[in-house]
């Protein structure tokens, strides 16, 4: 498990990556977040993947907004400003990978 950013409590469950295997190239992880939930922007120095597979989350970058919901997947590059949340009641559930590895000091969070 790894200690996730935001107002309340998310659920990130590492498979493949630095805290779970010592992987550097690449970190796989299902996230669960409860409604409400939502984190600092942040400009990662890592590609993100992001695939929905239940509830929908919502993905903020500086061109606007999406609501993503199950079946569907959105790609963050490295060095763009994104903000994610689950406002929606039911939260949600999805499948980040990052590439390299999401590490807390890659993150580049807003203050």
């Amino acid at each position: 498990m790894v200690e996730a950013a935001g107002n309340v409590p998310k659920l990130i469950e590492e498979f493949v990556g630095l805290v779970n295997s010592g992987t550097a190239e690449v970190s796989v992880a299902r996230m669960k977040s409860p409604a409400g939930w939502e984190e600092p922007g942040q400009t990662p120095d890592f590609d993100e993947y992001t695939v929905v597979l239940a509830g929908s989350l919502r993905v903020e970058t500086r061109e606007g907004a999406v609501e993503l919901r199950a079946g569907q997947a959105y790609v963050a590059s490295k060095g763009t400003w994104i903000g994610y949340s689950s406002p929606s009641a039911g939260g949600a559930e999805y499948i980040s990978v990052c590439v390299p590895a999401f590490a807390p000091e890659w993150v580049n969070r807003d203050a």
